[in-house]
């Protein structure tokens, strides 16, 4: 250790530090400066930002004894008095803040820009945020934060923090993109579909509030699971399997027991031998069971061997180094259609193939023989990671009572609960979990990775454990988005008209069953709900290889469905000679249309409203026109694509689909909403509060939301398959118009009126058409507390999903390609979004701009690279595996069409997962369009489209 002095935040330090402790480590772990982020180690990711003498730097790169004698200010050096710096309020104000996990870094860095340069363009700012990603946003608002935040520091539009000043602030510094919404005729041919009102005036609904803890992650004080300590806490690591397949024949953990400071290791050894599923959801749902928490055979490069527990991270490190182990290796196989032959050695007992599953309507071979035309497509999507910024951390407790608390970065902390208590053989009483502030999800935290561990080393120790991943472990280790083959077979009309399609998908399950029905099955179910197609089949292959484990990801098997199925169309209107659009046109379902299976209503389905929209605002025909004029010739190709995608609301008609609210009022007439939907940074939170707020008649800040907890809130499924509005919006608006009904009926006692001529409005009970006469709904509370009755005004309700409606969207995209480079940049993108009714246009917007992001790199440049030789990740970094950067980003333009979803709360339906359905094919249709070139394959890396190039002469 040696001593040194640090100047941080105008104060100085004197500290005792390592010479190879990193700035971070100091400002984190000594400072306890928790609001500068640690979220890849490498200097790839820009969560770690701090200025050092005006500069923004990541200091997870820097020693922290090169800082002395500089200048440092991290972000809760920012605000002074506890007044926001304007950066700060800008961000909450234009809606850039969601996660929170990368918005430190991204303040920082806008503080170093707009100290050098006031007055940047949009340009300057993407290239300035060159080093900092972000997950949940993309960038459009950020960006959109930091020319609010420029125009507010040279004098112009001045603070506020509702979304009508925000915009005003945006228009002053360069214009407002408003999404343009309102009543949309039905779609041409469609059934009528009743909404029972078709554009009401609400309190709440409809406006841009942003999210609630938006102050609390400006400022760096937001809590996540990493940023917490527990007195006696020890550190955990895993030892992670080196090979792919493997019989473990010995395992040596002396020499790390003996090392001062380590307190347990576990191994298969002495660890429960009890089998679970990860993604088991609720209890007696029949998944596979194919899990051990440490098993004697690893059946991928990543897979758990041993984990300790010890009193730092540093001896957690020296201790895994320590551990010896003898491996048998066994056969590998890394490809899903191999792992199918014969041959191929089994991966679990029973064979490589988990299951098969079909589905189908009408008479697909009949249908198909008489078909004018049909055409086939092999289609191959990719493997690609969640990249949410926060790291995979938990943090486990198990106290001297015998109980177990687990602080999860989780989506679904009541089947964590379900699953540790078959585990370890506790009861469910005794086991809390508790999800904090979550740094993104995007279902990567919906199955058990570090729980399990970290909880059994808890319970050994007695003491509390938390394990937190390297960027690196996370990307190998955790879980993936399915890769997957499709093969896909569509009879044709010679008019446009579809009459038949057959779809055979094999997907890569990895080395564990997890979602290996759960996904494949969605996506099947999706299938039959997007084109009028009266004869169909779909079957599914999920299939064991020994590599990393796949499971949900945003979009649950819709990514991969449209992105086959739109390109697909794109051959099918290239066969037929038919514009893409007008194919398009003709066969997507109608509003009321019936589900061709079971035959009931696909509800206010909007797509066609979608399509017209987005080509009207993109200019698709006067591009098209435009391109079509243009020789193609030169190295720069311009090319346009468009593609129609769905995803779901909830899982209706699958399995088990609901959750409960519970509201109390207090005595002043705020009130106290408790949820067990999980809050991952898309603002659920908020938008259940408006919901309440609405049918209360109070304001959005008089209702206090307690979420996510086993042992405070109500149960609930989790945060997944987009249905925290459609589900948990719905258990809020019944608990809120139970209560409403109360505090009515007491106003009604109490002013001598009959409840129905009240009304709520502006915290009272006030008389229709006499608001003189009038009653405060304290003064109901405490009426109702000091009554003859004595009660307290609360409410506890369940709701349970009654329909499958679907949400829908069309994108259109502009790329530009580099015949040279193969290079490819998207130069504009429009994208329409069928939402109902957007209860908070700034939150729908930011999650369709935050899903644009993820869906172009789907398309382009992100692939979890295995070694074709040894099954290891080659990629497992941020440095190479490639995400969009905000300068990447295109100008993007969101319509938002809303017509109402009965029985949607106030109309709504969901946005979350939809958002990046649909990106993949557009782009991938418009370098197509842009080469003349079919690809069948994607990312469309340049190594691809080089080689095609030069495959087809162009």
């Amino acid at each position: 250790m040696e001593r040194i002095t640090l100047r941080v935040n105008d104060t100085d330090y004197s500290l005792e530090v390592e010479r190879n402790w990193t700035l971070l480590r100091v400002l984190r772990d000594v400072l306890k400066l928790k609001g500068t982020k640690r979220g890849c180690g490498t200097g790839d990711c820009g969560a770690c930002k701090v200025l050092i003498d005006g500069e923004a730097v990541n200091s997870c790169t820097i020693p922290a004894f090169k800082a002395q004698g500089k200048d440092i200010l991290t972000i809760e050096g920012l605000s002074r008095g506890g007044r926001l710096h304007p950066i700060q309020e800008a961000f909450i104000d234009a809606g850039a803040v969601q996660c929170g996990f990368c918005t430190p870094g991204m303040i920082i860095t806008a503080k170093a820009l707009l100290d050098k340069n006031p007055d940047p363009s949009r340009e300057e700012i993407a290239k300035a945020l060159g080093n900092n990603l972000c997950r949940c946003t993309g960038y459009v608002k950020i960006v959109d934060a930091i020319r609010l935040a420029a125009a507010r520091m040279r004098g112009g539009a001045e603070g506020g923090r509702n979304g009508a000043e925000c915009q005003e602030g945006l228009k002053s510094a360069e214009g407002t993109k408003e999404a343009p919404s309102g009543p949309n005729e039905p779609a041409e041919g469609g059934k009528a579909f009743a909404f029972s009102g078709s554009s009401p005036q609400y309190e709440h609904i409809g406006r841009r509030i942003p999210i609630r803890d938006a102050r609390a992650k400006v400022t760096g004080r937001a809590t996540y699971v990493g940023d917490m300590e527990l007195p006696g806490m020890l550190h955990g690591k895993i030892l992670f399997s080196p090979v792919a397949h493997a019989k473990i024949k010995e395992i040596d953990t002396s020499e790390a027991e003996s090392l001062p400071g380590v307190r347990a290791v576990l191994t298969y050894k002495n660890s429960p031998r009890v089998p679970y599923n990860s993604a088991m959801r609720y209890k007696g749902h029949n998944a596979p069971k194919t899990e051990y928490v440490f098993d004697d055979t690893v059946r991928y490069v990543g897979d758990r061997v041993a984990a300790v527990a010890a009193d730092d991270p540093d001896t957690a490190e020296r201790a895994l180094k320590l551990i010896k182990v003898e491996y048998e290796e066994l056969p590998a196989v890394f490809d899903p259609e191999e792992a199918l032959s014969p041959e191929a050695f089994p991966i679990h007992p029973g064979g490589n193939l988990v299951g098969e599953m079909l589905a189908e309507c009408g008479d697909v071979d009949r249908a198909m023989a008489e078909a004018d035309l049909v055409v086939e497509d092999r289609i191959k999507t990719p493997r690609v990671h969640h990249g949410a910024l926060e790291p995979h951390v938990c943090l486990a407790d198990y106290g001297p009572d015998g109980k177990l608390t687990v602080f999860a970065a989780s989506q679904t902390i009541f089947s964590v609960r379900l699953i540790l208590s078959e585990i370890l053989g506790l009861p469910l009483n005794k086991i809390r979990v508790i999800k904090p502030t979550l740094g993104g999800g995007f279902g990567g935290k919906i199955e058990l990775v570090l729980e399990p561990v970290t909880a059994l080393l808890s319970l050994r120790t007695g003491r509390p454990v938390r394990i937190e991943l390297s960027r690196k472990e996370v990307m190998v280790s955790t879980r993936t988005r399915y890769s997957s083959v499709f093969y896909i077979k569509t009879g044709v009309m010679r008019d446009g008209t579809l009459v038949a399609q057959d779809i055979k998908a094999v997907w890569d399950c990895g080395a564990y069953a997890t979602s290996a029905f759960n996904v494949p099955g969605a996506m099947m179910e999706k299938a039959f709900k997007q084109y009028r197609i009266k004869h169909m089949r779909v079957k599914s292959l999920p299939v064991y290889t020994n590599t990393p484990i796949a499971g949900a990801m945003r979009g649950y098997g819709s990514p991969q469905l449209v992105a086959a199925r739109e390109i697909h169309m794109d051959h099918i209107a290239s066969v037929l000679g038919m514009d893409p659009v007008k194919l398009r046109e003709k066969n997507l379902i109608r509003p009321g249309d019936p589900h061709p299976r079971f035959g009931y209503s696909l509800g206010n389905a909007r797509p066609l409203d979608c399509l017209k929209k987005a080509a009207e605002a993109f200019g698709y025909e006067e591009r098209k026109e435009r391109l079509s004029a243009t020789a193609q010739k030169g190295r720069f190709r311009r090319g346009i694509g468009v593609s129609s995608g769905l995803h779901g609301n909830g899982v209706y008609g699958v399995h088990v689909d609901m959750t409960s609210a519970a509201i109390k009022m207090n005595e002043d007439g705020t009130a106290v909403l408790y949820t067990g939907n999980q809050d991952l940074g898309q603002g659920s939170t908020t938008i259940l509060a408006m919901i309440v707020a609405e049918v209360l008649g109070i304001d959005v800040d008089d209702v206090e939301v307690v979420e996510a907890d086993t042992e405070r809130t109500p149960w609930d499924l989790g945060t997944y398959a987009s249905r925290i509005v459609w589900v948990g919006g719905n258990a809020a608006k019944k608990a809120a118009e139970n209560i409403k009904g109360q505090l009515l009926e007491e106003a009604s006692r109490m002013l001598g009126v009959p409840k129905e001529k009240l009304e709520l409005k502006g915290g009272f009970a006030l008389v229709k058409g006499d608001p003189e006469k009038r009653v405060t709904l304290g003064e109901i509370v405490i009426s109702a507390q000091q009554g003859i009755d004595q009660r307290e005004i609360k409410a506890y309700e369940t709701f349970h999903s009654i329909a499958p409606a679907g949400s829908y969207a069309a994108h259109f995209a502009e790329v530009e390609v580099d015949t040279e480079t193969g290079s490819v940049r998207v130069i504009d993108y429009v994208a329409a979004h069928d939402v109902g009714k957007a209860i908070n246009p700034l939150l729908v917007e930011g999650q369709i701009e935050g899903g644009i992001q993820m869906g172009l790199g789907y398309a382009l440049t992100e692939e979890l690279v295995l070694d074709p030789a040894t099954g290891r990740v080659t990629n497992a970094h941020l440095k190479r595996y490639k995400m969009f950067r905000a300068e990447e980003m295109p100008d993007t333009k969101v319509i938002l069409v809303e017509e109402g979803e009965h029985p949607g709360p106030f109309g709504a339906k969901s946005v979350g997962e939809i958002a990046t359905v649909p990106v993949a094919p557009a782009v991938i249709n418009a370098v197509s369009n842009a080469l003349g070139i079919r690809f069948n394959e994607f990312p469309l890396t340049p190594e691809r489209i080089k080689a095609a190039i030069l495959s087809e002469g162009v």
